[in-house]
């Protein structure tokens, strides 16, 4: 069975800022139909940042949407015709005041394709030189590093609790970790 759904029908029920809400109707592979609800969203670019020693610039920001304060890699989302590469190099500088000698792709993913078009792509910068935060209006943002050597026992401990945060830094281990 080929598995394929059809929109033949389409309506925008919110169109904010950051995203846009639409209630697609699609035909199914065996002909029936159904309501698919999806969240458009331009896409997103998170960054590890690691210093040369060995630190990784975090950031700490409350996240209304969790209640709390989140410990983070830097993200954020693309501009109208930016490509990946340049939204990294200026969520980086933004939030933590750093540039990138060196940024090395390291994944994309769907965030939540159930429900969300929005795609993220993962950065590891490195060779890093200060500068100054221009974080924007809306963004209260600490600037947290963390020893590389901590990270893992971070995620595992849940003391990191976010997704894109979990997949940057896990990959991010994997390329600068010594094999054992």
């Amino acid at each position: 069975m080929e598995l394929k759904e059809t929109v033949i029908g389409s309506e925008t029920i919110f169109r904010g800022k950051i995203v846009t809400l639409r209630v697609d109707r699609v035909q199914m592979s065996d002909g029936s139909e159904s309501k698919r609800e999806i969240v458009e969203h331009k896409g997103a670019v998170c960054i590890v940042p690691v210093r040369d020693d060995g630190m990784v610039l975090m950031t700490r920001q409350f996240r209304l949407a969790a209640g709390k304060p989140l410990l983070e890699v830097p993200a954020g989302t693309l501009e109208e015709g930016e490509a990946p590469e340049m939204c990294a190099t200026r969520e980086l500088e933004e939030e933590t005041g750093y540039k990138a000698g060196s940024l090395r792709a390291l994944f994309m993913a769907y965030v939540s394709p159930g429900y969300d078009t929005k795609q993220i792509r993962g950065y590891l910068a490195t060779g890093l030189t200060p500068g100054k935060t221009h974080t924007d209006a809306d963004e209260n943002v600490e600037v947290v590093p963390i020893p590389l050597a901590d990270v893992e026992r971070m995620v595992l401990s849940g003391e990191i609790e976010d997704s894109k945060t979990i997949s940057a830094l896990l990959m991010a281990l994997r390329l600068l970790s010594p094999p054992t």
